[in-house]
């Protein structure tokens, strides 16, 4: 493999100046060996030094627990790792205590469509978590319940969160953009006792009602005592602030939604309890979090107290660098991971900027913007946003002062080469680019960038401590320099308790565990490089494998949105019935507006994976497309897709209120239909 631009090197005293640099350090006198650089530590910390890095993370950020703990690893194995059994202690208490001396200082910016800009003070916060897990506990709950909440990424979710962490009850969430079949299928797995849920929402100048929704929804969930809706949409214009004292004569019920819901402002009336903690085990759930769902039931995934606390405490702390001075944003919405991701920046002291609505609302640029008038200074969002940034041909740092910016995070999707370039050249030429990759299933990422290492043009930059990552080969041999199946080989902090309801472990087993017994499998394609940095070249799931040449569909996405013209891409592969049938390579396009899909492009896409990926890999058909269809959180049909056009019923290929757009899968399956049928009328 050729060496790539060198886009970001760490400055000569990143060592001393920054958080992992130290911690080296503190690693070195703990262990009594030196770390010439970042891969040597990484290396210890998976391997003899495996419990002592965790332990060393567990004494770096001085996590509280009522009780010591007896071990750090009672049990090196997958699965059935359990970490540091014995002490008690609560994710919520390590967000709250970075109010100490600094009442009047802001935690969180809420920025929204809906509604004018709002802030919350950290002493604002600490009294809206105190008053939220009194009304939770007037509501009935209790330690072990669930909380379940429809809501969009404001600050009042931020502290029903940390409301329902304090009790060591259970949080659970949908965004509010979830049809109420997509909810249903996931909340009704958990039996929640409370629903917390938004009547409506602004999306760019549009209002979107969801009261008849919510209603659908509590119908549906025999399971629950109450349900508290927040008036987003009901007084537009009007604060609703949640660090707004709430009225003496607050409304029992919000206008236009059905008797009987409570308030937001009666959850939050006064009330003398003071804020406390359930000290809860390491294991304790946390939240339960949910795989994409596009088909079948959706994975109810339990994250536990203490491998959140350490893996976020690590990767914002150490990786991220995040100190109480950082203003941290990523675009994302309650129904992704990430931003449970960004709710920890709270955990380092960081501001936190919340955005509820349409990225696009005053241009492409309204993202940029925000990052300008807030003084963002580590942004993250999707790796499709940087793109499509690319394509538009913004340049936001001429445009705006982005000069704070010191980190741009990416995720969702492998960011291109040419996004990391467009990034360096017209964000911020001196930021640390970390695209991370990892997903729901850790609530973390394996891979990302790091203040010690250099940042290499369309490449990852490092492993993450702790994390074993390795490339392994069909016969489960660890390979570099060469595309293997992404697995890690040491157990993690924030693996999964497990599933929701999987009450032996048969479904936890299957999804990480049985391609190679006692490895994680997590299902991407991999290559590391001898500089150990990394490429995701997409889901192993979804390999097109043709005359024995495998190429990730993130390597296609890459050539074929490469071509002028085209704005984005879907690739599947229909297998042959054997070695002399190479089957059907099927490419949908989206184009940039004012443009065909005349025979010229279509010769110009095709031309160009010839020469710039491979010949056996240029598409048999390409379709346009008025958009490519997506999961809520931006990851692309590919599975759903392919198994329409075999024939399968729609209805079971995918979950419409899993989709962005179900528009977009429509169209496929219109074009699935016109397909067959041409089929039929050859035969």
């Amino acid at each position: 493999m050729t060496t790539p631009r060198v886009l970001w090197t760490p400055p000569a005293d990143a060592r001393a100046a920054t958080a992992l640099g130290r911690f080296a350090d503190a690693c070195e006198r703990r262990s009594g060996r030196r770390f010439a650089d970042y891969d040597d530590l990484w290396r210890w910390s998976i391997g003899d030094g495996l419990e002592e890095c965790w332990a060393a993370i567990w004494d770096e950020f001085d996590v509280v627990s009522s009780t010591p703990y007896d071990s750090v690893l009672d049990r090196r194995v997958m699965p059935g790792a359990r970490w540091f059994t014995g002490s008690r202690l609560n994710y919520a208490e390590h967000v709250c205590r970075m109010a100490d001396g600094r009442d009047d200082e802001v935690a969180m910016v809420g920025i929204s469509q809906s509604r004018p800009r709002v802030e919350v003070t950290w002493a604002q916060l600490v009294d809206q978590v105190r008053r939220a897990r009194a009304g939770l506990v007037r509501l009935g709950v209790g330690e072990g319940d669930r909380v379940a909440a429809y809501l969009p990424n404001v600050p009042e979710t931020v502290v029903a969160f940390l409301a329902t962490s304090s009790l060591g009850a259970i949080w659970t969430s949908c965004a509010p953009e979830f049809g109420v079949q997509a909810v249903l299928d996931r909340f009704r797995q958990v039996e929640p006792t409370v629903l917390l849920a938004v009547d409506g929402y602004r999306y760019g100048r549009r209002d979107v009602s969801r009261r008849d929704e919510l209603a659908a929804i509590q119908a549906g969930l025999p399971s629950l005592a109450a349900t508290v809706c927040l008036p987003y949409l009901a007084a537009p214009g009007a604060s609703t602030s949640p660090t707004d004292d709430a009225p003496a004569d607050a409304p029992d019920v919000v206008p236009g939604v059905a008797p009987g819901v409570v308030a937001w402002s009666e959850l939050l009336a006064d009330d003398p309890a003071p804020l406390e903690f359930a000290h809860v085990a390491a294991d304790h759930p946390l939240y339960v979090l949910y795989s994409s769902g596009t088909t079948g039931l959706p994975k109810p995934i339990v994250h536990g107290h203490g491998g959140i606390l350490l893996e976020h405490l690590k990767t914002l702390g150490l990786h991220a660098d995040m100190t109480a001075d950082d203003v941290f944003f990523w675009f994302t919405t309650t129904g992704w991971m990430m931003w449970n991701y960004l709710v920890s920046g709270l955990l380092h002291g960081a501001r936190l900027v919340t955005f509820d609505g349409d990225p696009n609302h005053d241009g492409p640029s309204t993202l940029w913007q925000l990052a300008a008038d807030e003084g963002i200074t580590w942004f993250g969002g999707g790796a499709p946003y940087y793109s499509a940034c690319q394509r538009a041909g913004l340049r936001p740092s001429d445009e705006f002062d982005l000069s704070l910016v010191r980190a741009v995070g990416s995720t969702g999707a492998p960011l291109t080469a040419d996004a990391f370039r467009w990034i360096h050249d017209h964000v911020a030429p001196d930021a640390l680019i970390s695209p991370i990759s990892g997903g729901t299933d850790v609530c973390s990422a394996f891979v990302g960038g790091s203040p010690l290492t250099q940042v290499w043009e369309g490449e990852i930059p490092c492993s993450y401590l702790g994390a074993a990552v390795a490339a392994f080969d069909e016969s489960g041999h660890s390979i570099v320099g060469g595309q293997g199946e992404l697995v890690i080989t040491e157990p993690m902090p924030s693996m999964p308790v497990g599933f929701w309801g999987d009450t032996d472990g048969t479904r936890y087993r299957a999804a990480y565990f049985e391609h190679f017994p006692g490895v994680w499998r997590h299902g991407d394609w991999i290559t590391i490089t001898e500089r150990g940095s990394c490429i995701i070249s997409g889901r192993s799931d979804a390999t097109l494998n043709r005359g024995g040449v495998r190429v990730g569909t993130a390597e296609i996405y890459r050539v074929v949105e490469g071509v002028d013209g085209v704005a984005d891409s879907l690739v599947v592969h229909l297998e042959g019935d054997g070695a002399d049938d190479p089957g059907e390579l099927v490419l949908f396009v989206s184009l940039d507006d004012g443009r065909e899909l005349d025979e010229a492009l279509t010769t110009a896409i095709r031309s160009t994976v010839r020469s710039g990926l491979s010949p056996r890999h240029v598409p048999d058909r390409v379709h346009h497309v008025r958009a490519v269809p997506t999961t809520l959180s931006g990851k692309k049909l590919e599975l759903p897709v392919k198994k329409v056009l075999l024939g399968v019923d729609p209805g079971e290929a995918a979950s419409r209120g899993a989709l962005k757009d179900p528009a977009a899968f429509d169209e496929i399956v219109e074009l699935a239909v016109t397909e067959r049928k041409r089929s039929l009328r050859r035969d």
